[in-house]
Protein backbone atom coordinates (compact mmCIF):
# COMPACT_ATOMS: atom_id res chain seq x y z
CA UNK A 1 0.00 0.00 0.00
CA UNK A 2 1.44 3.68 -0.29
CA UNK A 3 -0.31 7.13 0.92
CA UNK A 4 -1.42 9.67 -0.71
CA UNK A 5 -2.48 12.67 0.84
CA UNK A 6 -5.03 11.43 3.76
CA UNK A 7 -5.35 8.03 1.57
CA UNK A 8 -3.70 4.61 1.79
CA UNK A 9 -3.89 3.13 -1.81
CA UNK A 10 -4.08 -0.56 -2.58
CA UNK A 11 -1.37 -2.04 -5.01
CA UNK A 12 -4.22 -3.64 -6.31
CA UNK A 13 -5.16 -0.28 -8.00
CA UNK A 14 -2.20 0.06 -9.72
CA UNK A 15 -1.41 -2.94 -10.75
CA UNK A 16 -4.64 -4.95 -11.94
CA UNK A 17 -6.57 -4.37 -15.45
CA UNK A 18 -10.11 -3.54 -15.74
CA UNK A 19 -12.97 -2.12 -18.24
CA UNK A 20 -16.34 -2.79 -17.81
CA UNK A 21 -18.25 -4.99 -21.03
CA UNK A 22 -21.67 -4.53 -20.52
CA UNK A 23 -22.73 -6.40 -23.35
CA UNK A 24 -21.34 -9.68 -21.40
CA UNK A 25 -22.25 -8.55 -17.90
CA UNK A 26 -25.49 -6.95 -18.69
CA UNK A 27 -24.70 -4.30 -15.85
CA UNK A 28 -24.60 -6.88 -13.36
CA UNK A 29 -23.24 -5.28 -10.22
CA UNK A 30 -26.43 -3.14 -10.04
CA UNK A 31 -28.67 -6.14 -9.84
CA UNK A 32 -26.66 -8.58 -7.47
CA UNK A 33 -25.75 -7.24 -4.30
CA UNK A 34 -26.24 -7.89 -0.76
CA UNK A 35 -27.02 -4.09 -0.05
CA UNK A 36 -27.45 -1.08 -1.88
CA UNK A 37 -25.05 1.47 -3.44
CA UNK A 38 -23.39 3.18 0.23
CA UNK A 39 -24.72 6.80 0.30
CA UNK A 40 -23.78 9.90 2.11
CA UNK A 41 -26.57 12.09 3.76
CA UNK A 42 -25.60 14.98 0.82
CA UNK A 43 -25.83 11.95 -2.02
CA UNK A 44 -29.13 10.71 -0.42
CA UNK A 45 -30.42 14.60 -0.49
CA UNK A 46 -29.80 15.07 -4.62
CA UNK A 47 -31.24 11.81 -5.30
CA UNK A 48 -34.49 13.02 -3.53
CA UNK A 49 -34.22 16.71 -5.00
CA UNK A 50 -33.32 14.97 -8.41
CA UNK A 51 -35.78 12.29 -8.58
CA UNK A 52 -38.17 14.09 -11.20
CA UNK A 53 -35.65 14.36 -13.51
CA UNK A 54 -34.66 10.16 -13.21
CA UNK A 55 -38.52 8.79 -12.15
CA UNK A 56 -39.45 8.60 -16.05
CA UNK A 57 -36.98 5.73 -16.92
CA UNK A 58 -37.51 3.45 -13.18
CA UNK A 59 -40.03 0.90 -13.62
CA UNK A 60 -43.18 1.05 -11.36
CA UNK A 61 -42.07 -2.21 -9.49
CA UNK A 62 -38.69 0.17 -8.45
CA UNK A 63 -41.30 3.20 -8.09
CA UNK A 64 -43.45 1.56 -5.58
CA UNK A 65 -40.48 0.41 -3.44
CA UNK A 66 -39.36 3.83 -3.14
CA UNK A 67 -42.51 4.70 -2.26
CA UNK A 68 -42.94 2.79 0.25
CA UNK A 69 -38.66 3.49 1.66
CA UNK A 70 -38.25 6.45 0.63
CA UNK A 71 -35.06 7.24 -1.38
CA UNK A 72 -32.21 5.71 0.67
CA UNK A 73 -32.78 3.04 3.26
CA UNK A 74 -30.12 1.90 6.44
CA UNK A 75 -28.65 -1.71 5.86
CA UNK A 76 -28.10 -4.40 8.23
CA UNK A 77 -25.13 -2.93 8.61
CA UNK A 78 -26.13 0.29 9.54
CA UNK A 79 -24.78 2.03 6.05
CA UNK A 80 -27.14 4.69 4.38
CA UNK A 81 -27.36 2.83 1.03
CA UNK A 82 -30.11 2.85 -1.98
CA UNK A 83 -33.01 0.48 -1.80
CA UNK A 84 -32.91 -2.59 -3.42
CA UNK A 85 -35.93 -4.39 -5.19
CA UNK A 86 -36.06 -8.10 -3.96
CA UNK A 87 -33.04 -7.88 -1.90
CA UNK A 88 -31.47 -7.91 -5.60
CA UNK A 89 -32.09 -4.73 -7.63
CA UNK A 90 -31.33 -1.36 -7.23
CA UNK A 91 -34.26 0.90 -7.38
CA UNK A 92 -32.27 3.50 -9.62
CA UNK A 93 -31.87 1.61 -12.41
CA UNK A 94 -33.27 0.61 -16.11
CA UNK A 95 -32.87 -1.69 -18.82
CA UNK A 96 -31.59 -0.54 -22.31
CA UNK A 97 -32.84 -1.58 -25.64
CA UNK A 98 -29.66 -4.42 -25.22
CA UNK A 99 -31.17 -5.70 -21.88
CA UNK A 100 -28.27 -4.09 -20.14
CA UNK A 101 -29.37 -2.49 -16.74
CA UNK A 102 -27.67 0.79 -16.49
CA UNK A 103 -28.18 3.88 -13.90
CA UNK A 104 -30.81 6.12 -14.53
CA UNK A 105 -30.02 8.86 -12.44
CA UNK A 106 -26.53 8.90 -15.01
CA UNK A 107 -28.75 8.48 -18.04
CA UNK A 108 -30.66 11.79 -16.65
CA UNK A 109 -27.59 13.46 -16.07
CA UNK A 110 -26.04 12.79 -19.47
CA UNK A 111 -29.17 13.95 -20.94
CA UNK A 112 -28.83 17.53 -18.60
CA UNK A 113 -31.99 17.18 -16.69
CA UNK A 114 -30.48 16.49 -13.27
CA UNK A 115 -27.33 17.67 -11.96
CA UNK A 116 -26.69 14.75 -9.82
CA UNK A 117 -24.54 11.96 -11.94
CA UNK A 118 -24.97 8.64 -9.67
CA UNK A 119 -23.59 8.18 -6.22
CA UNK A 120 -19.44 8.21 -5.68
CA UNK A 121 -19.72 4.57 -4.93
CA UNK A 122 -21.04 3.60 -8.26
CA UNK A 123 -18.88 5.77 -9.98
CA UNK A 124 -16.01 4.31 -7.92
CA UNK A 125 -16.95 0.41 -8.27
CA UNK A 126 -15.30 -1.80 -8.08
CA UNK A 127 -12.96 0.39 -5.63
CA UNK A 128 -14.35 0.72 -2.43
CA UNK A 129 -13.11 3.64 -0.18
CA UNK A 130 -13.20 2.44 3.65
CA UNK A 131 -13.33 5.82 5.73
CA UNK A 132 -11.32 5.72 8.91
CA UNK A 133 -10.79 8.93 11.52
CA UNK A 134 -7.65 9.50 10.10
CA UNK A 135 -7.65 8.36 6.17
CA UNK A 136 -9.12 6.56 3.47
CA UNK A 137 -8.65 2.79 2.44
CA UNK A 138 -9.05 2.85 -0.99
CA UNK A 139 -9.19 -1.07 -2.25
CA UNK A 140 -10.15 -3.34 -5.44
CA UNK A 141 -12.89 -5.50 -4.15
CA UNK A 142 -12.48 -8.38 -6.58
CA UNK A 143 -15.85 -10.27 -7.39
CA UNK A 144 -16.90 -12.81 -10.03
CA UNK A 145 -19.38 -10.60 -11.67
CA UNK A 146 -16.72 -8.41 -13.23
CA UNK A 147 -14.03 -11.56 -14.64
CA UNK A 148 -15.54 -9.67 -17.99
CA UNK A 149 -13.95 -6.50 -16.88
CA UNK A 150 -10.65 -8.12 -16.00
CA UNK A 151 -10.23 -10.43 -18.98
CA UNK A 152 -10.94 -7.21 -21.16
CA UNK A 153 -8.77 -4.91 -19.34
CA UNK A 154 -5.96 -6.58 -19.62
CA UNK A 155 -6.47 -7.17 -22.77
CA UNK A 156 -6.47 -3.60 -23.41
CA UNK A 157 -3.69 -3.58 -20.42
CA UNK A 158 -5.75 -0.48 -18.75
CA UNK A 159 -5.06 -0.10 -15.29
CA UNK A 160 -7.80 0.06 -12.44
CA UNK A 161 -6.62 3.54 -11.72
CA UNK A 162 -6.58 4.59 -15.04
CA UNK A 163 -9.96 3.14 -15.76
CA UNK A 164 -11.13 5.01 -13.06
CA UNK A 165 -9.40 8.71 -13.74
CA UNK A 166 -13.13 10.37 -13.35
CA UNK A 167 -14.07 8.71 -10.51
CA UNK A 168 -11.46 9.04 -8.65
CA UNK A 169 -10.44 12.71 -9.30
CA UNK A 170 -14.45 13.43 -8.94
CA UNK A 171 -13.69 11.58 -5.13
CA UNK A 172 -10.60 13.57 -4.23
CA UNK A 173 -9.23 16.12 -6.94
CA UNK A 174 -7.29 16.40 -9.68
CA UNK A 175 -3.97 17.18 -7.50
CA UNK A 176 -4.32 14.10 -5.89
CA UNK A 177 -5.03 12.22 -8.94
CA UNK A 178 -2.12 13.51 -10.41
CA UNK A 179 0.12 12.49 -7.43
CA UNK A 180 -1.42 8.68 -7.92
CA UNK A 181 0.02 8.85 -11.63
CA UNK A 182 3.62 9.76 -10.15
CA UNK A 183 3.10 6.69 -7.52
CA UNK A 184 2.07 4.48 -10.28
CA UNK A 185 5.20 5.58 -12.33
CA UNK A 186 7.48 4.89 -9.37
CA UNK A 187 6.15 1.37 -8.95
CA UNK A 188 5.86 0.21 -12.55
CA UNK A 189 9.67 1.31 -12.65
CA UNK A 190 10.31 -0.68 -9.34
CA UNK A 191 8.49 -3.91 -11.04
CA UNK A 192 10.70 -3.58 -14.38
Amino acid sequence: MIQIGKTIVSFDIFDKHFLCDLNTCKGVCCVDGDSGAPLTQEEAKLIEENYPAFEPYLDKKYKKVIGETGFSVIDSDGDLVTPLYNNLECVYTYSDENGITKCAIEKAYFEGKSTFRKPVSCHLFPVRITEYKDFDAVNYQQLDICKAARTCGKAKQLPLYIFLKDALIRKYGKEWYAELEVAASQIHNIKR
